[in-house]
């Protein structure tokens, strides 16, 4: 396996190479770098989304408990 490393290597970088100097190639890559850079406010947004649903998941399961476990009545 190791006499295949270098014949590997050298086709993995004229491929890497090929996609960079062609014009599909060069469309894809600014296609992937317009995308990481609006990431973060995609995330920023999915973070708040994310948020507000466990706060609901976490209400329901409060109500789901106290149904299950009623308080007991303080009373004399």
């Amino acid at each position: 396996m190791r006499r295949w490393y270098l014949p590997l290597t050298v086709i993995g970088l004229g491929g890497v190479g090929a996609l960079l100097l062609s014009e599909r190639g060069r469309i894809a890559m600014h296609n992937l770098l317009e995308k990481c850079w609006r990431a973060p406010d995609r995330l920023l947004d999915w973070n708040g989304s994310l948020e507000n649903e466990l706060d609901r998941i976490q209400d329901t399961l409060d109500a789901i408990a106290d149904t299950l476990n009623p308080r007991p009545e303080t009373g004399g």
